[in-house]
């Protein structure tokens, strides 16, 4: 079963390791390794909320979902994408950025480290969006609880997370242009600089999380829809279908599963860039990582259970909270791509080991209510 439903994300990840190590040696295995990691833990929730919704559509859409879905997902978003980023902020056309990254590998260093202030702005600021979300929301399990239960009372006041990750952009461009100014040359341009490409990751998950919603309300309506129609047909002593959406409630549904993937999938992209700048890198290891996303979809639609490891979640959005962090401080400071890398996989890490405790936990306490979780949490050493 687990061959089976795995084998070609192995076999991805065999030939992108192998890949790797032909471009760049062993440092190159040792980052496209950590960036498959981070694309897989990263999007654990969302191979989730795919298997939730997966479950519900009917085999053609299902396959729809696994074929056509996987060449948007893997070469749309975190092929295509990256090139386009770095295009952009390099002011390159994106064949001329891929020509450059195979045969100029110097040349193109050069103008990604030139761009790299606009890139960290933009993907700081939309990781950093995503991390705020998170840890301002009420939540009944909490992680690390002494600093989630006082963040999520302050949650309470709207627009809070927008306020908070504007201050931190304010901040973030007034020290790069001092520190410019103190070492000469373009401190104005380069702090305008940063200030809008923050200003446009701002925009880009306000956008994102727009259409998330837009589809889904949607699909809201469509779901109530054919149930009004389940309904009218018992009364009618007409046969049933049951759960499994078709038609428009189908076709939604696939075009909110494509919505919610490009979303989750921008923080694999963007959290990339604070570990490397090479296209050829980000490519092998977020479309290995997007393989076991897709494979681990199916695995949960086929088995009918969804794992219960709680906080993986969590240390997921702080490993995105810590990417944050990290890119908007490589715009003045240089931080080794392997020390970036392993923050995210620890506090990934943690949280696994963390939930695992709180099963054990659960396990020997004889139930899963509020009273045994609060002391699994506890248990758990947070």
């Amino acid at each position: 079963m687990v061959l089976k439903t795995f084998g070609w994300s192995f076999a991805v990840t065999a030939l992108g390791l192998v890949a790797a190590v032909f471009y760049g040696g062993w440092q190159a295995f040792g980052i496209v390794a950590i960036l498959s990691i981070l694309e897989i833990s990263l999007s654990f929730d969302n191979a989730v909320i795919n298997a939730g919704i997966l479950k519900k559509m009917s085999a053609f859409w299902q396959k729809i979902f696994l074929t056509i879905g996987i060449l948007i997902a893997v070469f749309g978003m975190r092929l295509v994408f990256p090139v386009v980023i770095v295009a952009i902020s390099a002011q390159l056309g994106p064949i001329e950025a891929i020509d450059l990254s195979f045969n100029d590998p110097d040349r193109y260093k050069e103008l990604v480290t030139d761009a790299h202030p606009s890139i960290a702005a933009f993907g700081g600021m939309f990781l950093l969006m995503i991390f705020l979300d998170f840890i301002f929301e009420d939540r009944d399990i909490k992680w690390l609880g002494w600093i989630e239960r006082p963040l999520s009372k302050l949650g309470k006041v709207d627009m809070l997370s927008v306020c908070v990750a504007l201050i931190i952009l304010m901040i973030t461009a007034m020290t790069f242009a001092t520190h410019a100014h103190q070492h000469g040359g373009g401190h104005a341009d380069k702090a305008e600089t940063v200030m809008l490409s923050g200003i446009a990751g701002l925009i880009t998950y306000l956008v994102v999380g727009g259409l998330s919603g837009f589809f889904e309300n949607k699909l809201e309506e469509e779901e109530e829809r054919e149930h009004e129609a389940e309904e009218e047909a018992r009364k009618a002593g007409k046969p049933v279908s049951g759960v499994v959406l078709a038609g428009k409630a189908a076709f939604f549904m696939f075009l909110y599963l494509e919505v919610l993937d490009a979303s989750f999938s921008f923080d694999g992209v963007i959290g990339a860039f604070a570990i490397t700048n090479e296209i050829v890198l980000m490519a092998l290891g977020l479309g290995i990582g997007a393989m076991y996303v897709r494979s681990l979809t199916v695995y949960l639609v086929r088995q009918g259970t969804l794992d219960d490891y709680v906080y993986l979640e969590h240390g997921a959005h702080y490993a995105i909270g810590a990417l944050a962090v990290i890119l908007l401080v490589t715009i003045q400071y240089e931080i080794n791509e392997l020390i970036t890398g392993s923050v995210g996989v620890i506090l990934i890490g943690w949280s696994f080991w963390s939930s695992v405790r709180r099963n054990k936990a659960l396990a020997a306490a004889g139930g899963d209510g509020g009273g045994s979780d609060s002391k699994a949490e506890a248990s758990s050493g947070v």
